[in-house]
C-alpha cells in the first residue's frame, strides 16, 4: 500500500514579512471598498439629498452598490486567507466558539448582496428602495460585528477555553462587549468618512450633494479618531507594550495622514485627500494587526513559524490579485463613462 505524505502546515509558504505586508495591503484595499459600500450607505441615509433617494447622486450611488458589494467581498477573501495562513490556530478556535455567527456571514452577505441588487433595479419606487437596503444594511451590520467579535477571541485564547467549555452550542459572540464594542464603533466611524468621502466625489458637480459629502467626511474622521482614542484606552495591559512596538509609528502615521486628508479635502484637492486617506487607512490597519501580536504575546509567536517558500502560488496570487483589481477598475470605469454621457 502506497501513503502519500500529507502537506506541513506548520510552516508559511513565504516569509512572514511578506505575508504580513500582504494581508496589511490586502486589507487595505478590503477596507476602502467597505467604507464605500457601507458607509456609503450610512452617508445616503444621514446625508437626507433633495428629493430623498430620487436625487440624482441618490440613485448613482444606489445603482453603484451592487458593483461596491462585488468589490468588497472579492478584496476581502485575501486579507481572511492571509489571516487564517499564520493564525489560524487561533481564529479557527475562536470560529468554533461563534459557530453559528461564523456560519451565516456569508447567508447574510448573500442577502445582502440581493438586496442591493434588487434596489438598484427595482421599479417601485423610493420606498421600496429604502426597504432593499435597509435589509442589506442589516446584513451587512451583522457581518461587521461578527467579525469585531470573533476576532477579538481570537485574541484571547484562554477566554476561548473558558466559554467554549460553559457552552458549545456555537451560540456564543465574546461577552466581554467592552473587549469589542469600540473596535467595531471605529470601524463603523472610518466607513462613515470613506463613505462621506465617495458621496462628496460622486456629486462634486452637485453643491448640495458636495456639502453634505464634505460634511460627512469631516464628522466621520473627528468620530473614528474619538473612538479609536477609546478604543486604544481599553487595551489595558497591552497598552504599554504595543507602544514600545513599531504600532505606535503606523498608528501615528495613520492619524497624521487623516488629518492631511481633510483640508486637502475641503481645498478640493480629491486625489490627494485620497491618498492621504488610504494611508490613513493603512496605518490604523497595520496598528491593529501589531495589537493582535502584542495581545498573543505568550500564547501564539508568528514569528516561530517555519518558512517553506512556495513562489508559485504566490505568483499566481499577485496575477490574480491584479486581475481582479483590473476588473473593479473597469467596471468603475463603464459607470462612470455612462453617467457622464447621460449627463451631457
Amino acid at each position: 500500500m502506497i501513503f502519500l505524505a500529507l502537506p506541513d502546515y506548520d510552516v508559511l509558504p513565504a516569509p512572514l514579512w511578506l505575508v504580513t505586508l500582504l494581508h496589511v495591503l490586502t486589507l487595505t484595499l478590503h477596507f476602502a471598498a467597505m467604507g464605500c459600500l457601507f458607509g456609503g450607505m450610512l452617508a445616503l441615509f444621514a446625508a437626507r439629498l433633495p428629493g430623498g433617494l430620487e436625487n440624482p447622486n441618490a440613485r448613482k450611488l444606489v445603482k453603484l452598490f451592487p458593483t461596491l458589494m462585488a468589490a468588497t467581498v472579492t478584496l476581502g477573501v485575501a486579507p481572511l486567507l492571509f489571516a487564517q495562513l499564520v493564525y489560524g490556530k487561533v481564529l479557527y478556535s475562536a470560529a468554533i466558539v461563534s459557530g453559528w455567527f461564523w456560519l451565516g456571514v456569508p447567508l447574510a452577505a448573500m442577502l445582502a448582496y440581493a438586496c442591493l441588487y434588487a434596489a438598484a433595479f427595482t421599479k417601485r419606487g423610493p420606498a421600496r428602495v429604502r426597504v432593499w437596503l435597509l435589509l442589506a444594511l442589516a446584513g451587512l451590520v451583522f457581518v461587521s460585528v461578527t467579525y469585531s467579535s470573533v476576532f477579538s477571541l481570537a485574541e484571547r485564547p484562554e477566554a476561548q477555553k473558558t466559554h467554549y467549555a460553559g457552552d458549545t452550542s456555537g451560540m456564543v459572540w465574546l461577552p466581554d462587549v467592552g473587549a469589542w464594542i469600540f473596535r467595531w464603533l471605529h470601524m463603523l466611524t472610518g466607513a462613515l468618512t470613506v463613505g462621506g468621502f465617495f458621496l462628496g466625489v460622486l456629486g462634486r458637480k452637485d453643491e448640495a450633494a458636495w456639502s453634505k459629502g464634505k460634511l460627512l467626511f469631516t464628522l466621520g474622521t473627528g468620530a473614528a479618531f474619538v473612538t479609536g482614542m477609546i478604543y486604544l484606552l481599553t487595551l489595558g495591559d497591552v497598552l504599554a507594550p504595543f507602544m514600545r512596538s513599531a504600532g505606535i509609528y503606523s498608528l501615528t502615521v495613520g492619524i497624521l495622514a487623516a488629518v492631511v486628508a481633510v483640508p486637502l479635502y475641503l481645498m478640493r484637492k480629491l486625489v490627494g485627500a485620497g491618498v492621504a486617506l488610504g494611508l490613513g487607512v493603512m496605518g490604523m490597519v497595520h496598528a491593529r494587526h501589531v495589537v493582535r501580536d502584542v495581545r498573543l504575546e505568550g500564547h501564539f509567536d508568528a514569528k516561530a513559524i517555519g518558512v517553506d517558500p512556495q513562489w508559485a502560488v504566490f505568483a499566481l496570487f499577485a496575477v490574480c490579485l491584479v486581475i481582479a483589481l483590473g476588473a473593479v477598475a473597469w467596471m468603475l470605469r463603464i459607470f462612470f463613462k455612462a453617467d457622464a454621457e447621460q449627463a451631457a
